[in-house]
């Protein structure tokens, strides 16, 4: 399938519909927080400028924000880096009508990129639901790939996932519930070195996403790396993934990527959508 931008009729009538059926999961990337105008870097840019304006950079990790973590993991302790993450996500980020109207869906998997924890709180209000994170292997004695925490934020075991009927996975981590983020290259090394095996990925997000496809919202694939975690994520998914590109110049490794997992590219922006599931 071409990623050639698609009108925002035809794919789109049917969102609504296949959310609240699980052959439909959202994948949110950092545009969410951007669309709520939380006070928190909502750009792998703004935090590559956050992280900047607290800890001079050299001029080769400036404006790269995993160069630049990693030089202030190198050079200042990774305790530092985890505060500087803690710090910049602290500020409550209220979620938009577009995050409840997810919750409210209560798809089988929600991916959710960001650091954020807006769409955790949207789902506060909904039954039978926990949280994955990706867990940095830099860190000193930590050897997991990934953590769980229940609906009430206490870590539990990763199998009471198989139990609950939406499962938020924050493959990069998060600076609330656990304070444990991927961020710095460092973190990155050993997951690169497996995802092309699964190794890092949850069973039970490979067992629920054979379910259907994906529906990208908010997201790049600008990075390399980004683009692996998401080609990895959707392996072996249902198919029928949509991504709404509305007021966004894609690159041409970003239309090839789009092509390579067979994505329905949509002009549609977030607002928009957020309009279609409210009367859905």
């Amino acid at each position: 399938m071409s990623s050639d931008v698609l009108d925002a009729a035809a794919p789109v009538n049917g969102i609504a519909e296949r959310l609240r059926a699980g052959s439909l999961m959202p994948y949110l990337g950092p545009g969410l927080a951007e669309l709520a105008a939380a006070p928190v870097p909502t750009t792998h840019e703004e935090l590559a400028a956050y992280l900047g304006a607290r800890v001079a950079l050299p001029k080769r990790a400036r404006g790269n924000c995993w160069a630049a973590a990693q030089y202030i993991e190198t050079h200042r302790h990774r305790k530092t880096l985890d505060g500087l993450m803690t710090a910049a996500y602290a500020p409550p980020v209220v979620p938009t009508v577009l995050h409840r109207a997810l919750a409210k869906a209560a798809p089988p998997l929600i991916v959710d990129t960001w650091y954020d924890g807006a769409m955790r709180a949207a789902l506060s209000g909904q039954v039978d639901w926990g949280e994955i994170q990706g867990t940095s292997r830099a860190k000193i004695g930590e050897q997991r790939w990934y953590s769980a925490w229940n609906a009430a934020g206490a870590e539990c075991p990763v199998s009471d996932a198989e139990a609950w009927r939406t499962l938020l996975y924050k493959p990069h981590g998060a600076a609330a519930e656990g304070r444990n983020v991927l961020v710095a290259d460092s973190d990155y090394v050993e997951v690169m070195t497996e995802i092309d095996i699964q190794t890092p990925l949850p069973d039970e997000v490979k067992r629920r996403r054979a379910g259907g496809g994906f529906l990208f919202l908010g997201c790049r694939f600008n990075d390399q790396m980004l683009r692996a975690y998401a080609r990895q994520i959707t392996k072996r998914s249902g198919g029928g993934h949509i991504a709404l590109v509305g007021g966004i110049v894609l690159t041409r490794n970003e239309r090839r990527f789009l092509d390579e997992l067979e994505v329905a590219v949509v002009d549609m922006d977030l607002t928009a959508l957020t309009s279609v599931l409210a009367v859905a």
